[in-house]
């Protein structure tokens, strides 16, 4: 019987420490100014999403095809993270990593 009693009380015990964390995070988010948010917003266009990823060929960084800077080299359209990836690319003192 008194196994049964401990498993009862340390399952008690769980859902009051559960229960305290629960409510000490609802203080702390209230504690916020409402014009302040907890989180970095980051303005994606709409249209920028897609399922396609490319690789930039300059660092090799994988991102979708609309948030890509694009860049037409002898036909061929080439995305890059950044603008100083392109500038690289362009002004060609780089390796790059293979196209994959």
């Amino acid at each position: 019987m008194t196994f049964i009693a401990r498993i009862v009380r340390y399952i008690f015990w769980v859902l009051v420490a559960s229960w305290t964390v629960s409510l000490l995070r609802r203080i702390v988010s209230g504690m916020v100014p409402s014009g302040q948010k907890s989180e970095p917003f980051v303005d994606i266009r709409s249209d920028a999403v897609s399922r396609k990823l490319v690789r930039d060929p300059v660092c090799g960084m994988h991102l979708t095809e609309g948030l890509g800077i694009p860049l037409r080299d002898r036909g061929e359209l080439i995305h890059f993270c950044s603008t100083e990836c392109r500038d690289k690319y362009v002004g060609g003192t780089q390796k790059f990593a293979a196209n994959g």
